[in-house]
């Protein structure tokens, strides 16, 4: 049987951390699903339909990758598609508090579904979609922290963005 994984997010933009995790991911299951979550309390820089884009830019035509937006329960979505984990990423001690508590939600919402954390690369332990954002809005250069395709969307959005880095 196929063991499919769904990758939550808002990936607002991905970032280098977010395909480290991917990467991985799929060492682990057959198929991921990357799922572009919506969230009303967040604003986001860029559209589902942009992020969409972004990652399938960068996902390519790989088959066992599958990117999805959902608005709802993680958990409702990933009954739907027949997977059985929920796969995120962790960086600190304060990204664990909070994907525990998620985690305990969603068991309780569905015992059928698993959740299962991978350590970033330290590479990327520093870096999230918010920080990349913050330092792209004021001209600081993000290049290297994610894929280069993305960088030239933040700088559409950010033109004093800087190429250097």
């Amino acid at each position: 049987m196929e063991k499919i994984a769904v990758y939550p997010g808002s990936f607002d933009p991905i970032t280098n951390g977010h395909i480290d995790i991917i990467n991985r991911g799929l060492r682990c299951f057959d198929k991921l699903v990357i799922l572009v979550g919506y969230n009303p309390v967040k604003t986001f820089l860029f559209s589902v339909e942009e992020r969409i884009s972004m990652i399938k830019d960068l996902i390519g035509d790989n088959p066992r990758v599958e990117v999805d937006s959902y608005e709802g329960l993680i958990v409702d979505y990933v009954e739907k598609i027949g997977a059985s984990v929920i796969l995120r990423g962790l960086r600190a001690l304060s990204d664990f508090e909070y994907e525990f508590q998620m985690a305990l939600i969603n068991r309780r919402l569905d015992r059928n579904i698993e959740t299962v954390f991978l350590m970033t690369g330290s590479r990327w332990f520093y870096t999230n979609s918010s920080i990349i954002k913050e330092a792209a809005s004021m001209g600081g250069t993000v290049r290297g922290l994610v894929p280069d395709s993305v960088f030239q969307k933040l700088k559409e959005k950010y033109p004093k963005l800087k190429n250097n880095g």
